[in-house]
């Protein structure tokens, strides 16, 4: 049985989405109209997860993160159209302690969001299994909060001096979904820009929310970051996120220069961008060293991924599931078989570099 508590300004939408959570078997123990009564409604009633609207009079939903993750750390869904039209918005949310966000359209009076029920109920359970003990809101070097508000609110993080290993660089992909932003980040801000990477990130986000995601880790990684383009081409020392709504591969990977190609094929594990398509990819097309890294997210993409890139003789690493705050994806790429290394969220940077430096 999950217990829950729906946060929301309007009571048309704490009425709406209370009936939707417990006709399929959730139990709404508690509701809330604004941040300040959405702590006390927790403190209270200690629940499974939370359901939270990012604005709201008085005392916003991104400060009741904060003070809930602060006071009694609990699983919290953002459910605003906000999350949509501000995508800055929704990742501030992930950076004060949210695991996950979901669409509320058509404001925040709307009787659309029934149609979306099945799968809002999907993402509590999934919200709900989330582990937010784990203090993943530090780098993995100097303990800088993720997703600063700005770049002068963190410290620099500190990155080891490596050369460039010669012949064609080293490519890396880095799996994620639910719950793996922050890690993502933590990665990232803890490589160097002298190591000669060529980074794909696939993270699971709608198409609104990537390109903000890569502006966000551009400022904060000494590796250029941005999100992918038709007909890009990704170099040393850089980075691109999946755009969301498309696939990323790699069209050609014999050179020097990656060159890469968005499709929309159709999602495969129901999601689009799939890392499975992306390191099937890189599999195949990408001459030189090869890397893959799975860390927190639902489902089991990356999986298949890491056996394409296990028999191209790449190094596969994937996050330690007791401290991921969703374990499926790393379990089921445990499961293949073809793990070469399962760490800590903080030991993966470490492990790329020394991958690197044999390689060279």
């Amino acid at each position: 049985m999950v217990d829950a508590v729906v946060v929301d300004d309007s009571q048309f939408m704490r009425i709406q989405i209370r009936g939707m959570l417990e006709e399929r078997g959730l139990t709404v123990v508690g509701e809330a109209g604004n941040g300040k009564r959405a702590v006390e409604t927790v403190l209270d009633c200690e629940p499974d997860v939370v359901t939270m609207d990012v604005k709201m009079p008085g005392m916003g939903g991104i400060e009741a993160v904060e003070r809930i993750m602060a006071e009694r750390p609990t699983p919290i869904l953002m459910l605003s159209r906000y999350t949509e039209a501000g995508a800055e918005t929704s990742l501030k949310a992930l950076s004060a302690g949210a695991v996950e966000f979901f669409h509320k359209p058509d404001g925040e009076v709307s009787p659309s969001l029934v149609q979306y029920a099945d799968d809002l109920v999907e993402t509590v359970r999934v919200v709900a299994d989330a582990d937010v003990t784990a203090r993943v809101g530090t780098t993995a070097r100097d303990g800088a909060a993720l997703f600063p508000e700005s770049a002068a609110e963190s410290s620099p993080t500190v990155v080891p001096e490596v050369e460039t290993p010669a012949g064609l660089p080293p490519t890396l992909v880095i799996a994620a979904s639910t719950g793996g932003p922050p890690t993502v980040e933590s990665i990232l801000s803890a490589l160097p820009g002298t190591a000669g990477l060529r980074v794909l990130v696939v993270q699971h986000m709608p198409g609104q929310f990537t390109g903000r995601f890569a502006e966000r880790l551009d400022e904060h990684c000494e590796l250029a970051v941005r999100e992918s383009a038709p007909n890009d081409r990704l170099g040393p020392n850089e980075a691109v996120v999946a755009k969301g709504e498309y696939h990323t591969e790699v069209a050609d990977g014999s050179g020097e220069m990656l060159a890469l190609s968005l499709t929309e094929e159709p999602p495969v594990h129901s999601v689009r961008p799939a890392a499975d398509v992306t390191l099937g990819s890189v599999a195949d097309a990408v001459s030189g060293p090869l890397l893959a890294v799975v860390l927190s997210g639902m489902g089991r993409d990356g999986a298949a991924g890491l056996e394409r890139i296990a028999e191209a003789g790449g190094t596969t690493i994937v996050q330690d599931p007791e401290e991921a705050r969703i374990t499926s994806m790393p379990e089921r790429a445990i499961e293949t078989g073809v793990v070469d290394h399962v760490l800590p969220a903080a030991d993966i940077p470490e492990c790329i570099l020394t991958s690197v430096r044999e390689m060279a």
